[in-house]
Formats: structure tokens, sequence, C-alpha cells
């Protein structure tokens, strides 16, 4: 193993993961025991990922797979993720929190591919992965020998996860970044308010839900993979019969185009069935009322009915329970049709009262409601009802060192902080880990995998017991059991 010790300690798991004072993670890449060379935890410990993607969608996937033990490596070129340079906002370092949102738990290191060394050493990461994952524009990869097949050639179980804008056909030249996809993809077109401009959501959310598909794909990839190594094993030594594409990798393309238009649902359903065009409804819904913004005293709050008992519900409660009587609104499709003239009967019985006040009756009333929330309230919110959605790591790092005037060299120590929002996912007994900081450019220069963690050899289903003869033979003794077959030792993955 080879890495290099930053003189950093392993972070530290702020008090919001749990614990009066939160987990200590311990050293991880440097420290007084110096650097971790044994195998990371997790469901996917084991499992290595050489990360050569950019911005946002490929870099969130890969975070993914290391909160969960995945060992990951994150390939920049000399200049560096474009991210490490959009800001502001930055940290309390000076580190853009873009980069640091999507790049934790990653060792990092510099591959210039125009350099022999540089592209070896980026060869070699993807000859001995598991899991590759990209998003250069088609032909870039295949430029340099890192494409697909390519690597298939010399690491035949690789899971290799390729991401674009608009695919790999006629749309490979298309820039793909979020904004434009969201307008040609047809979300902004649904997006604002029906007499104003087109707009786009608050949120890169193309891709952050290209992210999530390549996730989901990689690991569909891996289970396939493992699974099929597991089964041949298993069938080699029951029938001495080897499936020759067991254990094979998987090229797993997803594009933020396809990813929008299967996330549009319902409105791209509509469309495919009726042929109509869908248009903005602000923060209306098209099948639903009230299901929208209204306004209370002091600030907004959204109200969602889903059904006439809610609605006759939410009427009471304003104090004009015949409105639910009334025939423009006796029904959700009658609601729907008088939308407008529901929204202002709402908004004026709304008046009276603070938007809290109303949450918190028709909350215990069953009639979904709530503020409009700031992004830092919506953490407080989380933080009320238990639900861990922030974490802090910290960390000691080598800033300098510094003439002392003994003559010797003393190494200058900086605390280093990142509050970090938590993996959403919880799995029973298999937390998400904090380990590590998101990467400086090239921390982690000569970085190699780490160990895999022991695995036990596989074990073949059981012999069914063999069905007895219809005389049993003429014997004293019991029958011995059949033999069972050895075990093979299961093969190691890439």
């Amino acid at each position: 193993m080879q890495e290099n010790a930053t003189g950093r300690t392993g972070p530290r798991v702020g008090p919001l993961a749990g614990g009066p004072d939160g987990p200590f993670s311990g050293p991880l890449d440097g420290g007084p025991d110096g650097p971790l060379s044994g195998p990371l935890a997790g469901p996917l410990a084991g499992i290595r990922v050489a990360d050569f993607s950019r911005v946002l969608a490929g870099p969130y996937a890969t975070m993914m797979l290391a909160d969960f033990g995945a060992d990951v490596i994150k390939i920049e070129s000399p200049a560096g993720d474009d991210t490490r340079q959009w800001r502001p906002p930055v940290d309390a370092q000076g580190d853009s929190t873009y980069f640091g949102s999507v790049n934790r738990n990653k060792r990092g290191i510099v591959c210039d591919f125009t350099t022999e060394a540089g592209l070896a050493e980026a060869s070699r990461l993807a000859a001995s992965a598991d899991v590759v994952i990209e998003n250069f524009r088609p032909g870039v990869m295949a430029k340099f020998g890192l494409d697909y097949d390519s690597v298939r050639a010399v690491n035949p179980g690789v899971v290799y996860c390729s991401i674009t804008g608009f695919g790999s056909g006629a749309g490979a030249a298309l820039p793909g970044y979020d904004l434009l996809v969201q307008a040609v993809g047809g979300l902004m077109s649904v997006t604002g308010q029906p007499d104003a401009e087109p707009s786009k959501v608050g949120v890169a959310l193309v891709d952050v839900l290209t992210g999530q598909n390549a996730l989901a794909g990689i690991l569909l990839a891996l289970r396939d993979r493992d699974g099929s190594a597991a089964n041949s094993a298993a069938n080699s030594a029951a029938n001495s019969t080897v499936n020759s594409a067991a254990g094979a990798g998987r090229l797993v393309e997803v594009d933020l185009l396809t990813t929008l238009l299967s996330a549009l649902t319902n409105l791209a359903a509509g469309t495919l069935a009726t042929g109509e065009t869908p248009a903005r409804l602000g923060n209306a819904h098209a099948s639903i009322a009230p299901y929208e913004l209204f306004q209370a005293l002091d600030r907004d709050l959204v109200i969602a009915v889903g059904n006439d008992r809610q609605f006759r519900t939410l009427m009471r409660l304003l104090g004009s329970p015949e409105g639910a009587d009334d025939e423009r609104f006796s029904s959700n499709s009658a609601r729907v049709a008088h939308r407008a003239v529901l929204r202002e009967r709402i908004n004026g019985l709304l008046a009276v009262q603070p938007a809290a006040h109303w949450v918190g009756i028709l909350t215990d009333a069953g009639v979904p409601a709530g503020l409009v929330n700031s992004i830092d309230e919506a953490f407080a919110f989380a933080a009320e009802l238990g639900l861990e959605a922030a974490v802090e790591l910290r960390a000691d790092e080598v800033r300098a060192e510094v003439s002392r005037a003994d003559g010797l060299r003393a190494e200058t120590r900086t605390p280093r902080i990142s509050r970090q929002v938590a993996n959403p996912i919880h799995l029973s007994g298999l937390p998400a880990d904090y380990r590590l900081l998101p990467p400086r450019l090239g921390e982690h220069a000569g970085a190699d995998w780490l160990a895999r963690p022991a695995t036990p050899p596989a074990t073949p289903p059981a012999t069914p017991p063999a069905t007895p003869p219809a005389t049993p033979p003429a014997t004293d003794s019991p029958v011995a059991p059949l033999p069972r077959p050895a075990t093979p030792p299961r093969e190691g993955t890439p």
C-alpha cells in the first residue's frame, strides 16, 4: 500500500451524528498511528472505485458509495474539479462548499493524462478497480485508452459507469449542464407562475437525480456480477460446469435528459397519453385542490388536501364548514375547476391567524400543512423530529513547516472543520460512516487501494437428500450420509 501521511488525524463526527459527543472514527490517513492500510467497514467494504467524474452527478454517486464503505479514489486533472472554484459560499477554511458537498470520504490524487506517468497511474487504477465512473463527453476517455472497451479488456469484472448529458449518440456533442437540460427537457416549461417566465428549480435537481440513477445502476451491476460469480462457483461444485460470463462487469449508462423525462412521471405520462402539454401552474397542482401555497397573517404556508374528508376537516377548522357543501367545492374535480375562487376563499380565512397556528391545528387533525421554511429552518425542523440531517467532520492537518530558534523544523497543525448533510439512507445495523473530509487537490498523492476485508469461502447450496429406494437395503447398519462436496474458495474480485 502506498499513501502519503498528511499529518491529519481521523475526522471526528460531530454531535449530530449520535451520542453526547458523537462517535470518533479514529486515525485514517495520518496521525500518530500512521496511515490506515487496512480494510474499511460497511456493506460496500472491499469495493474499489476509480472516480474520474467531476461537478455533481458523478461525485454525488461516488460519495454515496463511499459513505457505506467503498474505497473511492478521486482522480483529478492538475486544474482540479471545476467546482473547487465555484464560490461563494465557502467554509471556514475558504474551500468551496459546492465541492465539499459531494466529495467527502474520498482520497484525492492528480493525474495529468497528457503525461506518461499520469496516464499510467490512471490506467493502473482503472485496471484494478471494481467500479470506474466518468462524465466526460463521449470519446474523451477513449482518446486516452480509458473507455469501457479498453478497461474491460484488462479488467473484465469492471462495472463502468458513464454519465452524459444527452447520451452517446446524436446528442454526444451537446454539453450536459443542468440548466440546459431543465430547459430542453421540459422542466422549466412547467415551473413558475402562469403569467411569468419559465423558471428553473432552485437546485441542480437533474444532476442529483442522475447521480442517484448512476448509484442504482452501479449497485445493480455489482449485484449481477457478484451474484453470477457466486452461482457459477456453486454450479461448478455441483455440476462441474462453469458459466463463462460469471463475474463479468457491465457498462452502466445514464444521461441527464432521460433521467429528467423519467422524473416528470405523471406530467410525462399525461403528455404521452393525451398529446397535450401541461401548463405552468405556479405552486398549484394540475389534478388536486387545494394543494398549493397560501398566505396566513404573518407568512406563507402550504396546504396539501388529498381527499374530500381532509377538505371537510380543513373548512371546519378554518371556521367555514359550509364551504365543504358548496357545489363548487364538493368534490376534487369541482375544486380543481374552481381553484382560483377556492384559493381566494381559503386565503381570506387564513389571514386572521399566524401560519404556525394553522399548521398546528391542521396537522393535529390530519390535514397536511407546513410552513415554507428556509434551509436553516428545515435543518432545525429535522432536528426537532429526531432526524440526524447534518454531521460535522473534524481533522487536524499539517499546514506548514516552520523553522524554530534551535534550527529544528516543526509541523504546524491547523484544525479543519466541514459541516455536511448526512446521508439520507438508513440501514439497520449498517449506518453511513463519515471518515474523511473532502480532499485537497492532490492531497493523497501516490494513494493505492486499501486492503479488502477478509471474505469467508462461499458455501454452495446444500445437497438435497437422495430419494430412498422402494425397498430398503438389507443391512443392520444405518445408511451413511452422502459425502458433502468440497467447498470451493470464492474467486477474488478485481
